[in-house]
């Protein structure tokens, strides 16, 4: 019977570039500057990683096809490379099969790498795919755009838990403000200028109740994990051990698009999702048990409702937490404590790993002005797609306890 990979894998090195319109460098310039830091951290030779997973998502406008553009951008040395692409998980996923590659034997060293050009199109949000999507894809889905199908999440949320429109407005405000306050702390952020709660309520509505500032743009990034078993890392002189609890997917599988009993207010496959990893990770309170976390918020509602399906907010009461200050960064259980999607950036590519990043440097006590207390576990979560629609992956990261 499978037991999972809890403490089976451990972070050997990690790297993250600074994101942003980074005009002055190109994808492979990017994922140069991620590598070079991750394997510095990890204290190899780059002929040691036998296999790399290498993430990236709209490849129509960024490196193209196929796992080349890594192997000879790193110049790896004919190991084998599998390029994956699952939306906004595509950095997770990358993480995902160096992670089980080390797991299952196959490989001792392994490297996980995403990365993401966005800002040259010129455009504001995610590039139009088209065709991408399948050919069929204009006969029923014809009008939907991201920010609207996300605001009538919110709208269903206010409506099953009669919450007023300010008091929902204000909640969403305080997660934008919240990320702000936590990226302006941050070096390698995109956005780093603190918001008042104030100039969030007072923004422009691009679809209502989402406003200009609960809406996180787009980013030129890159990141990246090395990863081996615990004993390798030992024996390679490691001391403070980062290791993988858990790591779970959920896909859609058209229920939520059916109507018929999903009410259209929270995530069907977070749910589900981050219950398996907690069983894997052998944790029973996360609201007790997590540290810290690193949440999908491509819009600030997509945060709100993810507390309540990541277990932590009871269903209905996610709202309340936000304005009680549950989960700034000195609260209870701090979230985006890098600045999240919102603020560091969103590489779609390089986003879950960047995630990893912070909670790794959270756990080793190298996060400098954002460095929480003696964090124990750390929590990313990844959504990509749409409300009735997604992939969601989850990460649980911890200290290496077993010796």
């Amino acid at each position: 019977m499978a037991s999972g990979i809890r403490d089976k894998v451990a972070i050997l090195g990690m790297g993250c570039t600074r994101f942003g319109e980074r005009w002055d460098m190109g994808a492979e310039e990017l994922l140069v500057e991620a590598f070079e830091e991750c394997l510095a951290d990890a204290g190899i030779e780059k002929d040691r990683i036998e296999a790399a997973w290498f993430g990236t998502c709209i490849e129509e406008i960024n490196l193209g096809k196929s796992a080349t553009p890594l192997g000879v951008t790193l110049r790896l040395p004919n190991i084998p490379i599998t390029r994956t692409e699952n939306y906004c998980a595509t950095g997770t996923e990358a993480f995902r099969g160096a992670v089980y590659a080390v797991a299952s034997g196959a490989c001792d060293i392994a490297l996980a790498i995403g990365v993401e050009k966005l800002k040259d199109t010129g455009y504001g949000g995610l590039p139009n795919s088209g065709s991408g999507f399948g050919s069929l894809v204009w006969q029923w889905f014809p009008n939907g755009s991201a920010p609207g199908l996300f605001a009538q999440l919110a709208s269903a949320y206010a409506a099953k838990y009669r919450v007023s429109d300010p008091d929902l407005k204000r909640a969403i405000g305080h997660v934008s403000v919240k990320s702000h306050a936590n990226g302006a702390l941050n070096p390698k952020a995109h956005l780093r200028k603190p918001v008042s709660i104030d100039q969030v309520l007072a923004a422009p509505i691009i679809a209502h109740p989402l406003g200009l500032f609960d809406c996180c743009g787009v980013s030129d990034g890159s990141a990246c994990a090395i990863v081996t078993t615990p004993e390798i890392a030992r024996s390679l002189g490691k001391k403070d051990l980062v290791s993988v609890k858990a790591l779970q997917l959920a896909v859609s599988s058209g229920y939520e698009g059916g109507f018929n009993e999903w009410e259209g207010e929270h995530f069907v496959t977070t749910s589900r999702c981050s219950t398996k990893a907690y069983e894997e990770a052998g944790i029973a309170k996360p609201r007790e048990e997590i540290s810290m976390m690193e949440v999908h918020d491509c819009f600030s509602i997509t945060e709100l409702v993810t507390y309540e399906d990541l277990h932590i907010s009871e269903r209905g009461h996610a709202w309340r937490d936000s304005l009680d200050g549950f989960y700034d960064r000195d609260g209870k259980l701090p979230a985006q404590v890098d600045g999240g999607l919102k603020c560091f950036g969103h590489p779609i590519g390089a986003s879950g790993l960047r995630m990893i990043y912070e909670m790794y440097l959270q756990l080793l006590g190298r996060a400098g002005e954002r460095q929480l207390k003696n964090p124990r576990y750390g929590l990313t979560h990844n959504l990509g797609g749409f409300p009735h629609q997604n992939v969601c992956a989850i990460s649980i990261v911890g200290r290496y306890e077993n010796g």
